[in-house]
């Protein structure tokens, strides 16, 4: 039963042990004592940035061995890192700011870890995803982390028609210079009425809570500056239960079917559409023919 005890540690069969270190997202004040704790007491710590994690053990009084780990790096670096671990070390792995491994690298290197058989330990902390829901407004009982949508407008659309339906509220991090056009994609993937939140700068001096549906948002993204300034996290309610009751409705529909034209042919936006929404394919290809697409129909059958 969970509660108030002294810490216990699973030790693996060898002797090394990663501690997965939360740190703060913006507000230094956010690091626990257990994480300043666990660093100061890291042989090695594997940083997503070097730099970045330097400052930040700077502003704690602490200096630690510090090695690069990132997404370019992190599968040269795992043999080392699991030599270390063999040894004996305890290796501290942070990312540039909240909880490892959510959207930011470290998964290999625990999964190398875990079947070598060492320690690992984690030490919970700040994270952006739990922050913004904290303050969104909107349900919480039930959520899924979708990380970055993809960066590529068509990649990015058939993923919001695949997710138009889903009941949970869903949490995206976007970049700044891209929250505009998102806002607009998933506005048309999911409709104007949506309720969600758009969270910037979270714990930080001009931290700022952007709430309304998503058809104000996705306005006020085109209109303010302000909104695409900073790191950025978007809270969505889910569908509502009308929309993912098996029975689709013409609206929602005509809408996944009008997204995916813009960028497939009309039997390929219809196939999918019909895949994601349950409804008849034949439907679903006679909204795209109506609605044109991206690719003509008479493009597609010439082909």
């Amino acid at each position: 039963m969970p509660g108030w005890r002294d810490e216990e540690i699973i030790v693996g069969a060898n002797a090394g042990r990663i501690d997965v270190i939360a740190t703060p997202i913006g507000n230094l004040g956010d690091l626990s004592p257990r994480a300043r704790d666990a660093l100061a007491q890291a042989d090695l710590v594997a940083a997503e940035d070097t730099r970045r994690t330097g400052q930040l053990l700077a502003a704690m009084g602490l200096s630690r061995p510090l090695v690069s780990l990132h997404e370019h790096n992190e599968a040269e670096r795992i043999p080392e890192l699991l030599a270390r671990l063999e040894a004996g070390a305890v290796i501290a792995l942070v990312s540039d700011a909240g909880t490892p491994l959510l959207s930011d690298p470290g998964y290999e290197l625990v999964r190398a870890a875990r079947a070598a058989g060492h320690a690992l330990r984690t030490v919970p902390g700040p994270s952006a995803i739990t922050a913004a829901l904290s303050i969104a407004g909107v349900p919480t009982a039930r959520f899924c982390f979708e990380g970055f949508l993809p960066a590529r407008s068509r990649e990015r659309r058939e993923r919001l028609a695949q997710l138009a339906l889903e009941p949970r509220t869903l949490v995206f991090f976007e970049a700044p210079h891209r929250i505009a056009e998102s806002l607009a994609d998933i506005t048309a993937a999911f409709g104007t009425a949506r309720e969600a939140a758009v969270g910037r700068e979270l714990t930080k001096a001009f931290e700022t809570l952007y709430h309304g549906t998503l058809g104000e948002l996705s306005q006020r993204a085109r209109e303010d500056a302000n909104l695409a300034r900073g790191e950025i996290t978007l809270v969505v309610a889910g569908a509502p239960a009308l929309a993912v009751s098996g029975a689709v409705t013409p609206g929602e529909l005509s809408r996944i079917v009008a997204l995916l034209a813009k960028e497939l042919p009309p039997s390929k936006a219809a196939a999918l559409a019909a895949q994601i929404t349950g409804a008849r394919r034949s439907e679903a290809y006679d909204i795209a023919v109506k609605l044109g697409g991206g690719v003509s129909s008479r493009a597609e059958s010439a082909g």
